[in-house]
């Protein structure tokens, strides 16, 4: 994920720290997009992770130039909106790229501008009513409802098999939060993405540095996308629903 060697140097030291692996599904294409301006260069990469602090970029044809300590520029684009970015390389492998941005007030403003709540919700696919059972992409099983809005927020809301709601996961920047029916709420920090290969399926795989208590700032955040969603993407009966599995996490 962004800065994710950083973040990794810190569970080294960090013994008692509980990993959790989740494996998800991926949808292959994305609106989100950093076009690189190195040497005059108009490559476009594929933005996987994002947060305040950096991001991971994928190259998908040909190859680049970076290797670790470089520093690399570029422009990230989302839909119309263009924020100069300026970084450097943390690791670099295959296509993929790990940046930690250069900080500075104003872009430090513009990037939160940018990444902030209405933009995610403005943004939201319901990839649920998107995905046609005639395309080469089908939805996972027991997937109800499936959100994403690019690199930075994604909501997978599952269900048994009997139709009652299960599961709902919730990834927001490099945050992380789930309920899962008869365990409760968890919630965490992505410290590490990358594509789970198999040849049926497009997945990733996230390894999640798991808090060791309920983080209710990182509901309070979750709940607040949750409120926005229209109707039309989720209906307010499901939102109701995972809103008051927030609400009561604490006694979960």
């Amino acid at each position: 994920m962004s800065a994710m060697d950083k973040r990794n140097f810190s569970l080294i030291k960090n013994e008692e720290a509980e990993l959790e692996k989740r494996i998800l599904p991926r949808f292959p294409f994305s609106f989100l997009g950093f076009k690189d301006l190195h040497a005059g260069d108009s490559r476009m990469y594929q933005v996987l992770d994002i947060s305040y602090q950096g991001m991971q970029i994928s190259l998908r044809d040909g190859g680049h130039p970076y290797h670790e300590g470089d520093e690399i520029c570029g422009e990230l684009i989302w839909r119309g909106k263009r924020t100069k970015i300026k970084g450097i390389v943390r690791w670099a492998r295959g296509g993929n790229l790990g940046m930690v941005f250069e900080q500075n007030g104003n872009f430090d403003k513009s990037i939160k501008d940018l990444l902030c709540i209405d933009n995610f919700v403005a943004r939201l696919r319901p990839l649920h009513l998107e995905v046609s059972g005639d395309s080469d992409f089908s939805l996972p099983a027991n997937l109800k409802y499936w959100l994403k809005s690019d690199g930075p927020v994604e909501l997978f809301v599952w269900q048994h098999s009997d139709g009652e709601l299960a599961k709902f996961q919730m990834i927001y920047l490099d945050q992380f939060v789930e309920w899962e029916d008869g365990r409760g709420v968890k919630t965490g920090t992505m410290v590490q993405h990358k594509d789970h290969e198999t040849p049926l399926s497009f997945e990733d795989e996230f390894t999640i540095e798991i808090d060791p208590s309920v983080d209710m700032a990182k509901l309070r955040i979750a709940g607040q996308v949750i409120s926005k969603i229209p109707d039309a993407h989720l209906p307010s009966g499901t939102s109701d629903f995972l809103l008051l599995k927030l609400d009561n996490s604490s006694f979960a």
